[in-house]
């Protein structure tokens, strides 16, 4: 496995943009994003769990439900949500897309991220999609640029693999910012793969790692209702296709693993307002579920997300949020360590607070990137989520955002 450039256009056969089209008011903001393969392929989706849910969702599991599609294009600015024509937005823009790239309606994957509740237009999507379909090249970057909404950095990961004695590649990109707690995969990601895989075998990868991946994203307790995770896999590399589990379908969910996780640390890391990345590590819980309830339940404590944006050792938080995580865990015997670039520091063993060196701790907790690590002796579980410190800038950024 090889970290490598490229985003969605580091697999054969896939092609990319992204434009201003006119949704946003800031011309320098990419609002319109496409990818594209040259060939038609299989694909899968997972969506969020949000009851309400845009209309771009609605239209897309329709398309999607025969296991193939070609392109995928989103518009960011306005998330075409509870609007009363979102169905026919979402449906025109299929349309004009599919007849530019002489493709079927039902292959394109649509999406929408931005301001729920305001009317959308339809002009401004029909009037950029020339150009980007124009602009279509090795240009992943821009179709980044063209999901975004809050994010402050552009999100893309791509890897190598060798399956079957055939080199093949898969890449993604991210928006994720915000409104970020899902039950599912409450952002926006796209993945492309060159290498031949079943729709069915597709979908049951993908439903498998969110769970381990997306699911365990926390930036500030909001399931969002416009987001969902695709992935299209072209065939292009030449591998044997993947119709069933073994050893190439291992190779395959650990590729698609480890972009995912990638892109994980990235959204969470760009959390609104946050200056730190926290990561928080479960060992030894008493199965893989308690150890997930757990290092979620400390990821979105307010209390521990606050005191890491003041760089404040305090155990009494992680303990807090362990206690009532719902895991059935021996509170008697836990233990808390916070790492960073700087070292690290205990401040918990069997479940009573610890002595350190105060000025240690903080020099510790400044760092960008925090480690929670949590130690139970309850079994073997373990499981590991991201998150991001609360910042007076979150309340800044979503004071104001609609206007």
């Amino acid at each position: 496995m090889k970290h490598i450039e490229g985003g969605v256009c580091a697999a054969k056969g896939f092609t990319a943009s992204g434009v201003h089209c006119g949704i946003r008011k800031n011309r320098s903001k990419k609002d319109l994003a496409l990818i594209f393969s040259e060939k038609r392929a299989a694909a899968a989706a997972v969506y969020t769990t949000n009851l309400v849910k845009g209309a771009p969702l609605t239209v897309t599991k329709s398309n999607l439900s025969d296991g193939f599609a070609q392109a995928v294009i989103c518009n960011s600015g306005n998330a075409n949500t509870c609007n009363a024509n979102g169905i026919e937005i979402a449906e025109q823009t299929c349309a004009l897309l599919a007849e530019k790239l002489n493709i079927s309606f039902d292959d394109v994957i649509v999406a929408s991220t931005g301001v729920i509740g305001q009317p959308l237009d339809i002009t401004p999507i029909k009037n950029g999609i020339p150009a980007l379909c124009g602009m279509l090249g090795a240009n992943s970057s821009d179709a980044a640029a063209g999901i975004m909404t809050t994010d402050t950095i552009l999100k893309e990961a791509a890897v190598s693999f060798e399956m079957g004695g055939r080199e093949c590649r898969l890449g993604g990109i991210a928006k994720g910012s915000g409104m970020i707690h899902p039950n599912m995969a409450t952002m926006l990601i796209f993945i492309t793969t060159d290498a031949a895989v079943s729709s069915a075998m597709l979908q049951k990868a993908l439903s498998a790692d969110v769970k381990d991946s997306f699911n365990m994203i926390s930036i500030d307790g909001d399931t969002s209702t416009n987001d969902m995770v695709s992935i299209m896999a072209n065939g292009m590399a030449g591998n044997t296709e993947i119709t069933a589990e073994g050893a190439d379908f291992d190779i395959f969910k650990e590729a698609l693993g480890t972009v995912t996780k990638k892109l994980c640390r990235m959204i969470a890391g760009d959390g609104e307002g946050a200056t730190k990345l926290l990561e928080c590590r479960v060992r030894g819980a008493a199965d893989e579920d308690a150890a997930k309830k757990i290092s979620k339940s400390v990821i979105c404590s307010s209390l521990v997300k606050s005191m890491m944006f003041g760089a404040d050792a305090n155990c009494g938080r992680v303990l807090c949020a362990i206690g009532y995580s719902g895991a059935n865990t021996d509170v008697n015997k836990i233990a808390v360590t916070f790492t960073s670039s700087k070292g690290s520091v205990t401040v918990c063993e069997n479940g009573i607070g610890l002595a350190f060196p105060e000025e240690r701790a903080k020099e510790i907790l400044l760092e960008k990137e925090i480690i929670i690590d949590i130690r139970l002796c309850d079994g073997t579980g373990e499981a590991t989520a991201w998150g991001c410190d609360l910042t007076y800038d979150y309340v800044r950024i979503n004071g104001d955002y609609r206007t």
